[in-house]
């Protein structure tokens, strides 16, 4: 029997060989990827049918990754890996097509099994999360667009953040103070009328500001 073609993305390659032999006796791993830009312009001639993915990758963070592959490969399930214990980021990663949500604390098991809940066509979120994802659909309905146009600092910051950098290794990247990059977060988020730093993040995907 043919075993279902897996493709693993993570900027750790440690983590992205230990996923790979665990899960090779069930299914066929036939990419791994470092970053998310690679993972996009890399991944259609692999004919996977299903991408494990985390969402803090450099070059291109894995929620704009995902939204690109569901565009270009349709069929394909997303499944994201990540550290984020946010339920927001999560409710977003569904709404743009996530077929599973597992933190990295969670057990090896548990991403073989949402791999073949998302084999069969069924949806899987760790129970770690799933508590606080009622709540941010409902937030994410009442949601008002935001309508404050950002500054090109502002962008930069959002863009480095949203890439998975912490708000030092954003500092370094653009000669500034650590304080300096969470004066420009917080002021964004005051700005548009955001809670989190995931809603942040969201608002970014929507408009264009990363992924590109």
């Amino acid at each position: 029997m043919k075993r279902p073609r897996i493709v693993l993305a993570d900027d750790h390659s440690l983590l992205l060989g230990a996923f790979k032999s665990f899960l090779e006796p069930e299914f066929e791993v036939v990419g791994t990827f470092l970053d998310g830009r690679t993972l996009v312009d890399n991944v259609k001639d692999l004919h996977p049918d299903v991408i494990v993915l985390d969402i803090g990758m450099p070059l291109m963070n894995g929620i704009s990754a995902g939204q690109k592959l569901k565009q270009e490969i349709p069929a394909v399930k997303l499944i994201y890996l990540t550290m984020n214990q946010d339920p927001d980021l999560a409710a977003e990663a569904f709404k743009l097509g996530a077929s599973g949500y597992l933190l990295k604390s969670s057990a090896a098991s548990e991403l073989a099994f949402a791999i073949r809940e998302a084999l069969t066509g069924r949806s899987y979120v760790t129970p770690l999360i799933t508590e606080g994802m009622v709540g941010s659909f409902v937030q994410n309905l009442k949601r008002k667009k935001p309508t404050h146009k950002l500054t090109l600092r502002q962008k930069e910051v959002l863009q480095l953040l949203a890439e998975g950098r912490s708000m030092k290794e954003v500092a370094a990247i653009l000669n500034l103070t650590p304080r300096t990059v969470a004066f420009h977060k917080y002021t964004m988020m005051e700005q548009l009328n955001l809670k989190t730093g995931a809603e942040l993040i969201q608002y970014a995907i929507k408009n264009s500001i990363i992924g590109a």
